[in-house]
């Protein structure tokens, strides 16, 4: 009998040892589900992009190929960048001669309105936008739309604000 007993005794404290665990496993579940949200929230209020997208650096001939566009001859100071998450948003920001800016736009885009000052970002003293169904981008590039914003810095040179962008 006394082997029957601490068979059975050996028998309990096992089943009793597996309840424990799995028990534990249970209870620390909603701690960690817990731990998972309190860290999601805390990237989210903490971050530019929370939900990814970050703009990246690219090359200033990626940029304006994407809107159907060449860098203008004496183009200088350039920073390029590509945003991508839902939309793909390529940004150009560059300086030219003021002189050849309308030549350049006017050449780049032949489809396109003329350069005005109608819809224009504020500061900007020239814009065109290639963004409705009346004037859209080239069929060779990758944009729905396309807006280029021209502020001169002075008597001859212009600062180029281009975005390319999907919708």
């Amino acid at each position: 009998m006394a082997g029957v007993r601490g068979g059975t005794a050996g028998a309990r404290a096992g089943r009793g040892r597996t309840r424990w665990g799995v028990f534990a496993a249970v209870m620390a579940l909603p701690a960690l589900i817990l731990a998972g949200l309190v860290a999601m929230v805390i990237r989210f209020m903490t971050s530019d992009y929370p939900l990814g997208g970050e703009p990246e650096a690219v090359p200033c001939t990626e940029a304006l190929a994407f809107g159907g566009a060449k860098l203008p001859k004496g183009a200088y100071d350039g920073q390029c960048t590509v945003q991508t998450w839902l939309d793909t948003d390529y940004h150009a920001v560059f300086r030219m001669p003021r002189a050849a800016v309308r030549t350049w736009l006017t050449d780049t885009y032949p489809e396109g309105p003329e350069p005005g000052t109608d819809l224009c970002d504020t500061g900007a003293d020239l814009c065109l936008n290639l963004n409705t169904q009346f004037a859209t981008p080239p069929d060779d590039a990758g944009a729905d739309a396309v807006t280029v914003n021209v502020t001169y810095e002075d008597a001859g040179t212009a600062v180029v604000s281009f975005s390319a962008f999907t919708v």
